[in-house]
């Protein structure tokens, strides 16, 4: 019982998961810039080095449900130690292949598919042991502090990307063969409970869960975690509406980056206009528990929502990197809370046996929001100028958002008893 009620400074397993995942976190974020970059040096190719993220999301989306089903069917801590080793025997492979000089485009291709693979599987077991590890009123706390783990990794990976690539073209790959080695060591270290499959088996000694195996082998079960966010209305409406907000706000930022270089803005000046998304996330997670003690949920998703559109009208009618930088800050305040709020909802209400399936299916379809997203601006950025396009994407949200808002269902909600 002692480590379920310290402060989370003396959890001992919590600061370890958490060291763990803040690494794996830096580590997938220097490899998401570095791995384009070195495809790009390598072949000259632009297509060649956007086909690694291609892969990499298409790899993430293809097993993200299945990758739920796993969770809930086995040892969480087992699925999260494999996937682990997957990832740091994947950085290895490539270390050692560029040493050689041996590493070919497939084999790059590759180890995306093989990255996205293990976050597809060891996101939902990684997610659920981090707060596998805190009582339920520390909850709160503790996803705060995760915001912290990836808006900082967000804001560090692509300059220390650059900069590690800059040493020499193995060098970001055997950090991120050392960062996977930090999150499989923490793995390892740290046993947490698995979860259970009729509310009221635990953990074992050993590790596993008693009847673990039997959750979601029935049939359809890989989508029955999708079934109960969609069922449930607050769920749905929640779900619903952070996926058009991160659909809209993925078209938001190509509009953006079309918008400075129309401008005439450099490239340098660009991404460091583009880091105020992470430094906003940065400032907002000490905010999450004031926001949440002040608002309910569907006032605080709508807020933040609502918030969204009147920002995207910013860049357009005063363009600048430093206009873009404050409007991100500013637009990603609220992102923190929002994204712990909908993490309360899940685990509050989704019976333990479909946690795994419902993480999953949440994040599978706000990954989904991304290339949708980009693919629509940049559709309409082909016939209609930047300035045109952000007002337009603040008009579709609020049409999205209106009806919401309007009702009573989404304003009415309260936060769920822990």
């Amino acid at each position: 019982m002692a480590p379920e009620t310290v402060p989370l400074r003396r959890n001992r397993r919590f600061r370890t998961l958490w060291a763990g995942s803040a690494a794996a976190m830096l580590g997938t974020c220097v490899a998401d810039t570095a791995y384009p970059l070195l495809l790009l040096a390598m072949t000259g190719s632009p297509t060649l080095a956007g086909a690694f993220g291609a892969v990499q999301f298409g790899a993430s989306v293809l097993f993200g449900l299945h990758g739920g089903a796993v969770a809930d069917r086995h040892d969480r801590r087992r699925v999260l130690i494999v996937a682990d080793t997957v990832r740091l025997l994947t950085a290895l492979s490539v270390a050692v292949a560029l040493l050689a000089h041996r590493l070919t485009v497939p084999h790059a291709l590759l180890a995306a598919a093989a990255i996205g693979a293990t976050m597809a599987y060891g996101g939902p077991a990684r997610m659920l042991a981090l707060r596998a590890v805190v009582p339920p009123e520390q909850l709160r706390q503790a996803l705060s502090q995760d915001e912290l783990r990836v808006n900082g990794a967000a804001l560090a990976g692509p300059p220390l990307a650059g900069l590690l690539l800059g040493l020499g073209r193995a060098v970001p790959f055997l950090a991120t063969v050392l960062a996977s080695a930090a999150a499989l060591g923490a793995s390892v270290a740290v046993r947490f409970d698995s979860g259970t499959t009729d509310g009221t088996t635990g953990a074992t000694t050993d590790g596993t869960t008693d009847g673990a195996t039997d959750a979601g082998k029935e049939k359809g079960a890989v989508f029955a975690g999708l079934r109960y966010l969609l069922t449930d209305p607050t769920l749905r409406a929640t779900v619903l509406v952070t996926v058009a907000l991160n659909l809209a706000g993925s078209a938001m930022l190509l509009a953006v980056m079309v918008l400075l270089r129309d401008h005439g803005a450099s490239e340098a000046g660009t991404g460091l206009a583009l880091t105020g998304e992470a430094v906003g996330g940065l400032l907002g997670a000490p905010l999450v528990t004031r926001l949440h003690r002040t608002l309910a949920p569907g006032v605080l998703l709508l807020a933040v929502a609502w918030s969204a559109a009147l920002l995207f009208l910013v860049p357009a009618f005063a363009v600048g990197p430093v206009v873009v930088f404050a409007a991100l800050a500013a637009m990603s305040l609220g992102v923190p809370a929002l994204r712990v709020m909908l993490d309360v909802l899940v685990f509050q209400q989704v019976p333990e046996a479909m946690r795994g399936r419902a993480v999953a299916a949440t994040m599978t379809l706000l990954m989904a929001g991304l290339p949708v997203g980009t693919m629509t601006a940049g559709l309409l950025l082909d016939h209609l100028p930047a300035t045109t396009v952000l007002p337009l994407l603040a008009a579709l949200l609020a049409a999205g958002l209106l009806p919401l808002t309007l009702g009573r269902s989404l304003r009415g909600t309260s936060w769920p008893k822990a």
